[in-house]
């Protein structure tokens, strides 16, 4: 089995495989990665049991054959070259010879077939999807989803696939996030969890492409098809929480503000705020805005007055600031509502523009007790 392939050509792909492989593996095979060559064409994978990802790549080659490489060993090695084509050879003594313009380097590998089969759907449903929108969808949700591993559903990224269009949902209880696109829709009804470990390598992935991508589903995996890569990963098992019911629908106060200064002022605030519980008050009056926070242990306390439009009762609220920030952080609009109703429910953000046609985020915040 021989092969020349360009070395930053399959740096690039192996870079973005060698996401998938975990640091520490209960089998030994899945530190390596899987190279099976036909003709010309060579496709290496990776996997760690849940998730599988694989890549074609065009080669010189009229040759077949698999073997498993050593993923860091081979990585550390390509990193070093400058862009040149190099030599595969599967020797009989078990090396495979790399050779280079200016050296030889062999390595031992494993025997292919030991390493395990990415899973074969059946009867899947089928949704096209275009790369960036999937990327945008990702990176809008992903940060909300929950680290809890008592409660695994809430770890994942809830998609939800209508003729009506599609939405994804992430929560953990204190902050929730819902991407709905009208613009895109599916030929059936689906709902699915996905894991954080796939949807962060497709959030990398995707987002400088704007092909399309098929997502295909059933109960237990989901497959993703884009370029010339193909994703399959396990779904989270169970029911995901009804997360309309959690969402106040009667919200009369609305505050309407500036986002990049209302990120700006919490981030400042925050600084002063207590480190267990970042708790920041926000006091709404008239067409001002007073943020504040104190931590009472060090004697530490800001506050800040900012202009604001505003219709509602005066009220005042807390909220931890680290979801604030990282709400706002996510919303690339240059004005954000955040529509409330009472001190002790959640506070609904959205932004006011900067969405494309068809496209809807909806952010939700629990509030923190105030201590009076």
């Amino acid at each position: 089995m021989k092969f020349i392939v360009s070395s930053t050509y399959l740096l690039k792909q192996l870079q973005v495989l060698g996401g998938v492989i975990n640091n520490s593996n209960t089998l030994p095979i899945l530190d390596n990665f899987l190279f099976e060559l036909n003709a010309s064409k060579l496709t290496v994978s990776a996997s760690d049991l849940e998730t599988t990802m694989s890549s074609t790549l065009d080669v010189e080659s009229d040759e077949d054959g698999s073997i498993a490489l050593p993923a860091r060993l081979l990585l550390d090695t390509l990193k070093t070259f400058p862009e040149q084509p190099l030599t595969f050879v599967v020797e009989d003594n078990n090396t495979v010879e790399i050779s280079s313009n200016h050296g030889k380097y062999a390595l031992a590998y494993a025997d292919g077939n030991e390493f395990p089969k990415a899973v074969e759907l059946d009867n899947p449903s089928t949704t096209t999807i275009s790369g960036d929108i999937l990327a945008t969808a990702i990176s809008k949700t992903i940060f909300a989803a929950g680290n809890d591993d008592l409660r695994p559903v809430m770890s994942g990224v809830f998609f939800q696939f209508s003729t009506e269009g599609l939405t994804f949902v992430a929560t953990d209880a204190h902050k929730l996030v819902k991407y709905t696109r009208s613009d895109i829709k599916a030929d059936q009804v689906a709902e699915f969890i996905m894991p954080k470990k796939p949807l962060n390598l497709l959030k990398g992935i995707l987002a400088t492409m704007d092909d399309a991508v098929t997502i295909e589903y059933n109960d237990s995996n989901a497959k993703f098809t884009f370029e010339n890569s193909v994703l399959v990963c396990r779904l989270i098992d169970g029911k995901y929480p009804n997360y309309e019911a959690v969402i106040p629908k009667e919200n009369p106060n609305k505050l309407t503000i500036d986002r990049t200064q209302f990120l700006n002022s919490v981030r400042r605030v925050s600084i002063f705020s207590n480190k267990t519980t970042h708790q920041i008050r926000l006091k709404i009056a008239g067409a001002e805005l007073n943020i504040s926070a104190e931590d009472i242990d060090y004697s530490n306390k800001a506050e800040e007055r900012l202009s604001c439009d505003y219709q509602g009762d005066d009220m005042q609220i807390g909220f931890n600031s680290r979801f604030l920030t990282e709400m706002l952080t996510n919303l690339n609009a240059d004005d954000v509502q955040l529509e409330m109703s009472l001190p002790n429910r959640a506070g609904i953000l959205t932004p006011v523009d900067g969405l494309d046609e068809g496209e809807q985020v909806t952010m939700l915040v629990m509030p923190v007790m105030l201590n009076s």
